[in-house]
């Protein structure tokens, strides 16, 4: 990721849904101003996912997704390519049902409408092709548009409705700003071991440098071997200590217990709204059975070290913890299974590569099948006894 580029995981979602040739593909480019997606009068041309990231304006930055037709009837790959559809949904923060404008509301635009309301999904209605109706209705349902990649007409007003929705009742989320105040020290601990990204910090761990930076506080950065030495070289004890979660043990050891101590993955989980649900889920680690099935899922994919922590270190913990084996699964990226029924509980990283909202949709996938969901964080600092601890009490909570 670019040190000048916002993470697509921070953008607003916006994602065009709608049968094959409403007019989906043409809209998003005249939307962006760029040749986002490849544009044909054959029906079915986009056959899977085009995102693309830009500033747009009101918005600021976002990552705009044109989708395959909600109506693909091919009969070998149409029903991939809806599903496919469905889980960019999952994903969308704000819908935008394309149809065209000479004709009534389809039974797939009211699936499609149907699916909206369902994941609460903010959406808008684009007519499309405005400029071949002879005339034009007075009036339009609430959040509808008429539009028309040709002429221009109403592009404008759809921005401006997106920026609308984009801010409202949206309260700012913070990872740590909220918990320090101007001139706290904050110690960051960050391991630069064989699975440390050449050359830059991880996502989490850049994201509450620059809120430590915001909120006009004093970050410290150090790895586990120099923590000692820091803490000790202090005047005055640091406001809080925020570690890697693979070196809670080491960290909980040299950080007093008069000062809070949590980590990168557990104030993400906060951030993302899922972390009474982590907290909640680890419990249930200590009463599964021998040979249970756990899926460990991350929200990355990246090259696996030898001493990976979803594979390798994380697995290992959770053994002397629990003094069992488990049958482990895992998955990456952004494919997670709808049917969970053969785990017995779910493991996630923090998601600092997927939205909010596409992690709150993993959870309730889980805890609608009765699967306990956790994360990285909660249960490394479970199996580190220092749980409790890490979540500064309630405060976290």
């Amino acid at each position: 990721m670019s040190l000048e580029q916002t993470p697509a995981s921070e953008r607003i979602h916006i994602g065009f849904f709608g049968a094959r040739n409403a007019g989906k593909s043409s809209l998003v480019n005249a939307l962006t101003g760029q040749d986002v997606s490849i544009v044909s009068p054959v029906a079915g041309t986009t056959t899977d996912a085009v995102s693309k990231s830009m500033e747009l304006l009101p918005l600021g930055p976002v990552l705009i997704t044109d989708t395959a037709g909600f109506d693909d009837n091919d009969a070998q790959l149409g029903a991939q390519r809806i599903e496919k559809t469905k889980r960019e949904l999952y994903r969308t923060d704000i819908a935008v049902l394309v149809t065209d404008a000479s004709a009534s509301l389809s039974d797939t635009d009211r699936e499609l409408i149907a699916l909206f309301e369902q994941e609460h999904t903010p959406y808008l209605v684009a007519l499309s092709k405005s400029d071949m109706l002879a005339e034009q209705p007075a009036q339009l349902p609430k959040n509808s548009f008429y539009v028309s990649a040709q002429t221009g007409e109403g592009i404008h007003e759809l921005k401006e409705a997106l920026g609308a929705l984009a801010n409202q009742d949206a309260p700012e989320r913070f990872l740590i700003r909220d918990l320090i105040q101007t001139g706290d020290a904050v110690v960051l601990v960050t391991p630069i071991d064989e699975s440390a990204p050449k050359g830059r910090l991880i996502l989490p761990q850049q994201l509450t440098l620059r809120e430590i930076l915001d909120a006009g506080a004093c970050p410290l950065l150090t790895q586990p071997e120099q923590l000692p030495g820091l803490l000790q070289s202090l005047k005055t004890p640091p406001r809080m200590v925020v570690t890697d979660s693979q070196a809670f043990a080491a960290v909980s050891a040299a950080v007093p217990d008069t000062v809070p101590l949590t980590s990168f993955s557990i104030l993400m989980a906060r951030y993302k709204g899922f972390l009474k649900t982590a907290v909640a889920g680890v419990q249930a680690l200590q009463a599964l059975p021998d040979g249970a099935s756990v899926l460990i899922a991350e929200g990355c994919t990246h090259h696996r070290q030898c001493n990976d922590i979803g594979t390798v270190k994380l697995p290992k913990a959770i053994q002397r913890f629990t003094g069992k084996e488990f049958c482990l699964s895992y998955c990456s990226g952004g494919t997670f299974p709808e049917d969970l029924s053969l785990y017995a509980l779910v493991i996630h990283c923090g998601g600092c590569m997927r939205t909010e909202r596409e992690m709150l949709w993993r959870m309730r996938t889980a805890m609608s099948q009765g699967v306990p969901f956790t994360n990285y964080g909660t249960v490394l600092a479970a199996c580190s006894g220092i749980l409790e601890r890490s979540l500064m009490g309630d405060t976290l909570l």
